[in-house]
């Protein structure tokens, strides 16, 4: 199949990634053309120069608007609009056969664009103000909506899902997130460094359970780093940095114990699943998607709760690293995740074909 990846363009789809929606971008284009299929990624043009590139944004919109995604800023709307405009334009006089839309952006979803060229949409957040009502308008035959977890699917479509929307799990490659039989006796975290996230509650809990902990991630709230999470570091609590793939892989596996500490209504939590891919059990905030994905392969402590997540750190360093494995080995592979991507591509092209004929 001849087959655009439509990105967002807020960073860069380039390894080290800043995230997991990076990561699942890269991914999908990367197993995609091992599979054989004609593809080309729209993105920001600063992306991997080795994927086949058509730029979006001549770069990442963090770059050129630097900390203005929240504040509603009227340029950097016009901006993106602008280029999403125009890439949409070239994706529907490019022939293809299907558009894998992972932009967050309403322009894609439009039904007079979906009549066009078959689409398959990734939701990776939950629902927003700005796209909900875009998304919830966009259910037409040729276009088919995924999201990342049963929680997520329950949160866009509380009424009852359509039959166009379905739950479709990230995966991960297992060879990139070796197994390591033992720890070390610490801790790790990584992801984006943002209060969402929560590394400081990370840090706090760690301390008082006496475990040493490294944090991983790029710093992608300075203000909140500087009041928030460097205040902690120091003795057993340190920053290890923004690694690539196969450092960050190799310090995960030396650890004996992942911390997933989200403040929001987590959609999946790759990086829990790169960490379980390696041997490591998990201590979680139960929120969002969190035991969906971790599964007995972790203790749960409730949302903000460091005393609790404290003794959940303990409680999962007796859980044997084999149990996190077996889960993503049956449930979270890159294999079974691009068989979904295949076959939804597969649903959206049928379904369109009788509006065409």
């Amino acid at each position: 199949m001849r087959i655009a990846v439509l990105a967002h363009v807020r960073q860069p789809i380039a390894p080290p990634f800043a995230g997991g929606m990076e990561s699942h971008c890269w991914h999908l284009v990367t197993g995609l053309r091992a599979r054989e299929h004609d593809v080309v990624l729209f993105a920001s043009g600063d992306s991997d120069p080795a994927l086949p590139l058509d730029p979006v944004l001549p770069e990442h919109y963090e770059r050129t608007f630097p900390g203005a995604e929240h504040r509603g800023d009227a340029a950097l709307i016009a901006h993106v609009d602008a280029g999403y405009a125009a890439a949409c334009d070239r994706i529907l006089g490019g022939g293809f056969d299907v558009v894998h839309n992972n932009s967050l952006h309403r322009f894609p979803i439009e039904p007079r664009r979906t009549a066009v060229v078959p689409t398959v949409t990734s939701l990776h957040v939950p629902p927003y103000e700005a796209l909900h009502w875009f998304v919830r308008a966009s259910v037409v035959p040729g276009h088919r909506l995924t999201v990342t977890s049963a929680r997520q699917l329950a949160a866009w479509w509380p009424e009852g899902a359509p039959r166009e929307a379905s739950v479709l799990h990230n995966g991960i490659d297992p060879a990139a997130w070796p197994f390591v039989a033992a720890g070390d006796g610490g801790a790790v975290w990584c992801g984006r460094i943002t209060p969402g996230k929560g590394p400081h509650l990370a840090a706090l809990a760690a301390a008082l359970a006496g475990v040493p902990l490294t944090l991983f991630g790029a710093i992608e709230d300075a203000g909140y780093w500087a009041a928030e999470v460097e205040p902690l570091l120091g003795g057993t609590i340190r920053y290890g940095g923004h690694l690539d793939g196969a450092a960050l892989a190799a310090a995960m596996g030396r650890a004996s114990v992942f911390l997933f500490t989200p403040c929001w209504d987590e959609p999946f939590g790759l990086a829990a699943a790169e960490a379980m891919a390696c041997g490591l059990p998990v201590a979680a905030f139960d929120n969002g998607a969190a035991c969906e994905v971790i599964g007995e392969a972790g203790c749960y402590a409730p949302p903000g709760d460091v005393a609790a997540l404290a003794r959940a750190i303990r409680a999962a360093m007796a859980i044997p690293r084999t149990v996190p494995r077996d889960r993503v080995h049956r449930a979270f592979t890159h294999d079974r995740w691009l068989d979904g991507c295949e076959a939804l591509y597969h649903e959206a092209i049928a379904a369109r074909a009788p509006l065409a004929a």
